[in-house]
């Protein structure tokens, strides 16, 4: 297939995001940990995996894939806390119920204390709601409280080299599930890329030197890739980072689909914006992506809240789900696709 916008992080599926992913248009849909499933046994069961799967075909859009299981499922492979085993035995039963289920993607990420920002406000253009993040800030605990409530603090901090090893045994143990399942498991990098542990925890997907080793531990894993969150990796150092990741892993065809976000600023500080106005030209990312062979998806990602949205961070309804922000960022992505001529 060619490359492509998809309808993503869609956290419940029904008949209103079906139509307003028809109504732009798109052909395609990614799922986000999507509260249409439920897992009461730490595991997606099949039954439920493939109704879903059906139903979006019924609505006229294929599936994607899927991203991030529930977090209580998730955090003790991530943090190497005891119970690992477990839940690392019950992400091998998703990734086989999503193969028989006939969905082949998940991705996932290692934020053991997920995503920090330090402030949301109207500070965008034309007034538009952002997020923004601050290093110096976060002694103030001023972490988006939708986040900090359903993410756990760890037990105990976590280093750096006890977060790569946890990744390391996770690879070691999903991986070969994974190959023969038939399943690509594609790694988040951490946002933000920041070195210094946020919540006692050490953060380490934080530059491209870094995401080249997750690919070493991969061992050549045909079901490991990236997930190239296009705002994460221009926050490590703008457009010269996001060239270096493209550079190196599409080509290896390691680039199993992209988050297309822009942002003003580099780590230590930076405020997510409109596409167009950061670190990125949209443009040349997409020629890159296209000249590397990249030809799988692309999502829209973490947009401005625009005049008469909803706050699309902290309300995941349908109805703030489809707001301006996304339209425009949608509308701009298949501009620029049809504009270089790539039919997306």
């Amino acid at each position: 297939m060619a490359m492509r916008i998809s309808m993503g992080h869609v956290d419940f599926y029904d008949d209103t995001v079906a139509a307003y992913a028809r109504q732009l248009g798109l052909r395609t849909v990614q799922l986000h940990c999507p509260a249409n499933l439920t897992s009461a046994d730490g595991y997606w069961p099949v039954a439920e995996l493939r109704g879903l799967r059906e139903r979006c075909e019924r609505d006229g859009l294929a599936l994607e894939g899927l991203e991030n299981i529930p977090v209580a499922h998730f955090y003790k492979i991530q943090r190497g806390e005891p119970g690992r085993d477990e839940q690392i035995e019950n992400y091998q039963a998703t990734i086989r119920n999503m193969a028989a289920a006939g969905i082949t993607l998940l991705g996932y990420n290692w934020l053991a204390t997920f995503v920090w920002r330090t402030a949301v406000g109207g500070s965008g253009r034309g007034g538009a709601k952002i997020t923004s993040f601050d290093l110096a800030e976060t002694h103030r605990g001023n972490e988006l409280a939708s986040y900090k409530l359903t993410w756990p603090d760890p037990a105990e901090p976590i280093g750096a080299e006890q977060a790569w090893a946890s990744h390391q045994y996770f690879l070691d143990a999903v991986l070969p599930v994974a190959e023969e399942a038939g399943v690509r498991l594609a790694l988040h990098p951490d946002d933000p890329p920041v070195t210094a542990p946020l919540g006692g925890a050490a953060r380490v997907f934080t530059s491209p030197a870094a995401l080249e080793r997750a690919y070493r531990q991969s061992r050549g894993s045909a079901s490991w890739g990236l997930n190239l969150c296009l705002g994460t990796v221009s926050e490590m150092g703008g457009q010269a980072a996001v060239d270096q990741v493209i550079d190196l892993l599409g080509p290896l065809g390691k680039i199993f689909y992209v988050h297309f976000r822009d942002v003003r600023g580099t780590v230590p500080a930076f405020d997510e914006c409109f596409l167009g106005e950061g670190n990125l030209n949209p443009a040349a990312v997409v020629r890159r992506l296209h000249a590397v062979g990249f030809d799988s998806f692309l999502i829209d990602d973490h947009v401005p809240a625009m005049i008469g949205d909803r706050d699309t961070w902290l309300d995941t309804s349908a109805e703030a789900y489809c707001s301006r922000g996304r339209a425009h960022a949608v509308g701009y992505l298949q501009g620029v696709l049809n504009g270089l001529g790539i039919p997306g």
